[in-house]
């Protein structure tokens, strides 16, 4: 019982990191932060807080609670890298189809995956997924660093081995937290130089399908940039910004709207999948009913005249429907719209009369009052109370969350030693089998959830969040584990699982590298690394490797 309760607060608490951390990457001005330190770093914060407690304690039992460090660090590596890779795969499969004379993916097929395959199965191996699997396989070196000189040390006693091995585990300790520096830096670099934006693309998407934000507010600081492009392009010729925007969005002619080419292909990734839901005779067109439906499921709440007025400038012909494209235009019209009205309400608060009383008071008091009753859900709160809103949320998430993990590892490595004592099971294995259930199940979700959406994009995320997780373990996991050998002066007794940690890895890795394709029936021999692993520990250590 101790086991599922304190099992169920660390799965939970990794949720709320998890959820924290992809709200904050909608906030552009924190994406790159966000995307490059603090999402790798908080989402190895579980199962480094269970490596840090297990090498804590009294001196004389750390070394056998090390085991349970140890054992979660090869049950996260491995279960990410093996059962989760499978089902990503399985999920974001399409058919492998012939064309001149080579093999590709059928992605822009309908549907994407045929009844019948004569070329088999797989999803793309992108060029994100290739870097990733490199990075992978070079922060696997503090292992070596610090497993050949215990190799070649050979059998001492505890004592003596720890003490042979102390200078090794520093420069490993040493080595790691380089590679965790190095590792983060290409990542806010990546962030920075806008490599990332499929995996902000895919959490904003999936946050306004959930209902949890509005696509306003997902889009809202790209809205204002544009907007005040705009009013330096019309206060250089000379015109009134307010009146030109009104006549802008509000014109017949909904062709002349420009929208910048990033903001449409974003539209389109959010927008194409709920469009062809509600065509439904897939004539790429949508009454007005359908219309208000799909803006209701995008959490844009549009008034009846609101609607009346979009269907009479983008339905050119007067047929009672309008098609993706005019859905598109009229989208961004609608929030430029809003932005403009929203400034025009600013401008008008801010005004006062001969005494210096603001002219419209009572309605400056009234919305002062609304933001501080704001509601829960703010989905139906103004993009610009969202965006506030998702801040202040996401900060208690992340600091609930790692407040949990921190108070709650201890305990849990408690309880994994004694499940150990009471199953008679060594205490390596069941960390191995039950700390990555509770520390990654929410990567685990995320990582199926994208697969599942069947495109480039989405598989890419998925693979790359989980060969991110392995370097981090390789990298600030492994560091914790290296600096409580080196400053506690513990053994590194650990050769058979450091193997199966180094060979995994490598395997994976290499599958990624050798082609453009990862084919289903590879993904399925990845599957099969993890039941092997626990065999091939058992085995090695059955003959003495230890």
């Amino acid at each position: 019982m101790a086991f599922y309760n304190d099992g169920y607060v660390l799965f939970y608490a990794s949720n709320l990191i998890s959820e924290g951390s992809d709200l904050l990457m909608l906030i552009p001005s924190l994406a790159g932060l966000v995307g490059g330190t603090v999402l790798p770093l908080l989402g190895a914060v579980p199962d480094g807080a269970i490596m840090l407690f297990s090498g804590l304690g009294d001196i004389d039992d750390a070394q056998e609670s090390l085991s349970v460090g140890v054992g979660a660090l090869a049950g996260s590596t491995i279960m990410l890298l093996t059962i989760p890779w499978f089902l990503s795969v399985y999920s974001g499969r399409v058919s492998i189809i012939s064309k001149n004379g080579g093999k590709t993916l059928n992605y822009h097929g309908k549907p994407k995956l045929t009844p019948k395959l004569t070329d088999g199965t797989g999803v793309q191996a992108t060029t994100t997924i290739k870097h990733g699997a490199t990075i992978m396989i070079l922060t696997i070196v503090p292992f070596l660093l610090i497993q050949i000189p215990a190799s070649v040390i050979g059998r001492s006693d505890e004592a003596e081995l720890a003490a042979k091995e102390r200078w090794f585990a520093f420069v490993a300790f040493f080595i790691c937290i380089t590679g965790f520096v190095l590792y983060l830096y290409v990542q806010v670099k990546i962030s920075h130089t806008g490599e990332d934006t499929d995996k902000r693309t895919a959490i904003m998407k999936r946050l306004i399908l959930s209902g949890e934000i509005s696509i306003s507010a997902a889009l809202s600081d790209t809205v204002s940039i544009e907007a005040r492009r705009m009013d330096n392009e019309n206060k250089q010729k000379n015109q009134n910004y307010y009146s030109s925007m009104e006549e802008y969005f509000e014109q017949e002619n909904p062709s002349n709207f420009r929208i910048p080419s990033a903001v449409k292909d974003l539209l389109h990734e959010i927008l194409r999948e709920l469009f062809s839901k509600y065509d439904l005779d897939h004539s790429n067109d949508l009454d007005r009913v359908e219309t208000s439906t799909l803006l209701m499921d995008l959490n844009e709440h549009v008034s009846n005249d609101e609607l009346e007025k979009t269907f009479k400038r983008y339905d050119s012909d007067n047929d009672g429907v309008i098609n993706y494209d005019e859905f598109v235009s009229a989208l961004y019209g609608i929030m430029m719209s809003r932005y403009h009205r929203k400034n025009i309400n600013n401008l008008e608060n801010s005004l006062v009369d001969s005494e210096g009383r603001p002219i419209n008071n009572d309605e400056v008091v009234d919305e002062q009052s609304e933001e501080e009753d704001m509601p829960d859900d703010f989905a139906h709160l103004s993009p610009d109370e969202q965006k506030k809103a998702i801040l202040r949320r996401s900060i208690f998430l992340l600091g609930v969350g790692t407040t949990m993990v921190l108070v709650f590892s201890d305990p849990m490595v408690d309880v994994m030693k004694e499940v150990a004592v009471r199953t008679n099971i060594p205490s390596f294995y069941v960390s191995f089998i039950l700390a990555p259930l509770a520390s990654n199940a929410s990567e685990v979700i995320a990582s199926i959830y994208y697969a599942s959406k069947k495109t480039r994009k989405t598989i890419t995320v998925s693979l790359s969040a989980l060969e991110g997780a392995a370097s981090m373990n390789n990298t600030f996991c492994l560091a914790i584990l290296m600096g409580l050998i080196y400053f506690r002066g513990l053994a590194w007794e650990y050769t058979a699982e450091t193997i199966a940690i180094v060979v995994v890895q490598i395997i994976v890795g290499s599958m990624v590298l050798r082609s453009d394709i990862i084919t289903t029936f590879q993904a399925s021999i990845i599957l099969l690394l993890f039941p092997l692993s626990i065999m091939f520990i058992a085995i090695m250590k059955a003959l003495g490797f230890d």
